[in-house]
């Protein structure tokens, strides 16, 4: 180890007091086939399987050491050559994000990026040539450490590879913009640092590792370094020639380059630097100096971790991967009953969709009801389409396609197909007389112990279940669409909801593998809430005369995934006045219902906009009904009134105690209605704009969550 790295790492290990350290293990073994002795070292940090390996200043020291070690053998000509591979099933995931987000300075944040560089590079300067083996899950500096070598192989079972740094609010700092576009090209390497980390952190396997061209070989998981040791011994007798594409740093480098910056405009319109950051490295690498790039990643390594975007970033990883597995509030799941059948009321779509997610997850009899056979008959048959697809996609098997068709049916007789079923939920119309009626039908012939959960996105749980003879049955089981694809989950517990209700209910939730957050029984909850809130304040600025394309502008430095009139159209302008309407009755002084999106959905519009042109252009028609005042606001002052309304709803509804802490309002926003995780949800970005204190005299969260410490 170099004085400098030594210092460095030191002095950064300080900053890092709860770093689960790796160990980097050097064992010897000759290769097959006679090729001589090989170093191989192995990535561990003594936990089981499961849990991650990850590099802080201790564990890069740790492999830094080893690589001393296998350096002087390999000049001493005592090993042909030297392999990098992980614990079983992990090979690393990267840097220690506990301890990055507590850095508070810039310079101890840069010492942390050259760190990284200067142990890593070094197994790309030993004497004999070095192997990465992916054995299993590589992501950020595991990735980037096999980058450093020469040869690298993956295994075909590998569940998950990326550089998901940019998702994060980071940019792959330890090598991955600098080498990975002058391995593999700059077009895929944009794919894989921009493109798959801005479509919600999408991960490669090991095929497409393979096909990338970032390993050389791929083998089956069973003997995976096995395998990967007789084809090193080939490589290293010259049996095997690894030939590589010669990379294109002409034209196709930029354009490369220019399609990332479009993905980035599409994803974030410029309002999260990390990706514009990575996207320059990229570019900059076309000349393939390298040492000037490892300077720039490290650069922007250490602007970017003392930015908000990446404390959001983390803030917003930890919300998905830690809050949402302990869901604030929940009963104690020994209370919760098993559930071996399920009733849906509804065969619509929506329902429809909620019986395959049931019927996919819990493999339980799923019984669907509507008014008509017909109805039932559709439902039926979208579930069983559906399940035909996951059976063309290879999803399936032809016999677990066969079983699931079997588990699924429809009835018109309440009393005959919910007599036996332990969880029935309703998909209906939005009428809270139809849901009361629903209800009363399903108590009359349900068992005594069944769970009774309804969808509603906006009615009272507790005025739905006030005519029941047990509404401590009735739970809200609130899903967001589409069904298969956002994870959010909020369970609605009503004023006489009881504990093993609720706790059946949080069960159900985690076999169907969704994010469930325990919300209070107020109007439309938490997500519709904001949302419509956010909206309906957009609304109000162009009812009185701001135009169209400038309300819309005004809120693109959140970086959403959507401007709110196509937010709009894709919820659908009925469902976004009904739940405004409701919300009004509510809070008439804070929440409005929009006459021109009255107007909008009397004429049987879907939305305001037109893509004849291919791009969203405002539907003349739409222009003809719309009744503006004269009242216009500039784009910042729009943004200023937006995000004031909705930091005054998320004060209240902490106030009311809708959900536990501003932690559970971000989650929801993130997991329910695609929030970016650069924001962190909503909160920390109200928080860090100063507009939280200018509203409510207080931030949401404390100094240092999602935010530098003091």
């Amino acid at each position: 180890m170099s004085t400098t790295t030594s210092d460095l790492l030191k002095g950064a290990a300080e900053l890092f007091p709860g770093e689960v350290v790796t160990q980097a293990h050097v064992r010897h073994l000759e290769l097959p086939g006679g090729a001589g002795r090989f170093a191989l070292i192995t990535l561990d940090n003594g936990l089981d399987h499961t849990k991650p390996t990850t590099f802080g200043p201790q564990s890069l020291a740790n492999l830094d050491a080893a690589i001393d070690q296998v350096e002087k053998e390999a000049a001493d000509g005592a090993i042909v050559g030297i392999g990098i591979t992980g614990k079983p099933f992990i090979f690393a995931v990267g840097a220690d994000l506990k301890g990055v987000e507590l850095l508070k300075n810039h310079s101890d944040a840069l010492a942390i990026g050259k760190g990284g560089h200067d142990v890593f590079k070094r197994l790309s300067t030993l004497a004999v040539p070095t192997f990465a083996y992916y054995n299993g899950a590589a992501m950020g500096g595991g990735v980037e450490v096999g980058l450093h070598c020469a040869y690298r192989t993956v295994t075909k079972s590998l569940p998950a590879f990326s550089l998901p740094e940019v998702f994060l609010g980071l940019v792959p700092g330890w090598g991955g913009c600098a080498l990975l576009p002058n391995l593999i090209g700059a077009d895929r390497a944009v794919s894989v640092i921009i493109e798959n980390s801005l479509n919600q952190n999408r991960q490669l396997k090991g095929k497409q590792v393979h096909e990338l061209g970032i390993a050389d070989a791929i083998f089956e998981g069973a003997d995976f370094l096995e395998q990967s040791l007789i084809w090193t011994s080939a490589v290293l007798r010259g049996e095997i020639e690894v030939v590589r594409p010669e990379i294109d740093r002409g034209d196709a480098w930029d354009q490369a380059v220019e399609r990332g910056r479009a993905i980035a405009d599409s994803k974030v319109h410029g309002a999260a630097p990390a990706a514009y950051r990575a996207l320059d490295i990229i570019a900059a690498a076309k000349d393939g100096d390298l040492d000037r790039g490892f300077a720039s990643e490290d650069q922007a390594l250490a602007d970017l971790i003392m930015g908000g975007e990446l404390r959001s970033g983390i803030y917003a990883f930890n919300l998905v991967q830690k809050r949402a597995k302990r869901p604030a509030g929940a009963p104690d799941k020994n209370l919760a009953r098993p559930v071996t059948k399920v009733g849906v009321v509804g065969a619509g779509l929506m329902a429809s969709q909620l019986a395959l997610l049931f019927l996919r997850r819990l493999e339980v009899p799923v019984v669907l009801t509507d008014i008509d056979q017909e109805r039932v008959d559709k439902g039926v048959g979208y579930v069983h389409a559906e399940i035909d697809k996951l059976l063309l996609k290879s999803r399936i098997n032809q016999d677990k396609a066969n079983r699931l068709k079997a588990l699924v049916s429809g009835v018109l007789d309440k009393a005959e197909g919910f007599a036996d079923a332990d969880f029935i939920i309703e998909a209906v119309f939005e009428e809270i007389g139809v849901k009361q009626q629903v209800f009363a039908e399903v108590e009359a012939v349900a068992p005594a112990h069944a769970i009774l959960a309804t969808n509603t996105s906006s009615l009272s749980v507790s005025e739905m279940a006030s005519k029941l003879k047990h509404p401590e049955r009735v739970v809200g089981f609130h899903f967001f669409n589409p069904v298969a694809i956002l994870p959010l989950l909020e369970i609605v517990r009503g004023e006489q909801t009881d504990d093993a209700s609720l706790a059946t209910a949080f069960g159900v939730a985690r076999k169907l593998k969704k994010t469930a957050v325990l919300v209070k029984d107020a109007p439309a909850f938490v997500v519709n809430r904001i949302l419509t809130r956010f909206m309906g304040e957009i609304q109000n600025v162009i009812d009185e005369g701001t135009p169209v394309e400038v309300a819309e502008r005004a809120v693109e430095p959140l970086g959403l995934p959507m401007s709110p009139l196509v937010l709009l159209e894709l919820v659908g302008p009925a469902i976004g006045l009904h739940v405004s309407e409701t919300l009004h009755r509510a809070f008439p002084e804070r929440f409005t219902v929009s006459e021109n999106l009255a107007a909008v959905v009397k004429a049987g519009k879907r939305g305001f906009y037109v893509y004849e042109s291919g791009k969203p252009e405002l539907d003349p028609e739409v222009a003809a009904l719309l009744k503006q005042g004269t009242s216009v606001l500039s784009e910042e002052q729009t943004r200023d009134r937006v995000l004031d309304a909705v930091a005054q709803e998320i004060g209240l509804m902490l106030e009311e105690g809708v959900v536990a802490e501003a932690q559970d309002i971000d989650l929801c926003l993130i997991t329910g209605a695609g929030w970016p995780f650069h924001l962190g949800g909503i909160t920390p970005y109200l928080d860090r704009e100063g507009v939280s204190t200018r509203v409510n005299g207080k931030p949401f969260l404390a100094r240092g969550v999602a935010s530098i410490p003091a």
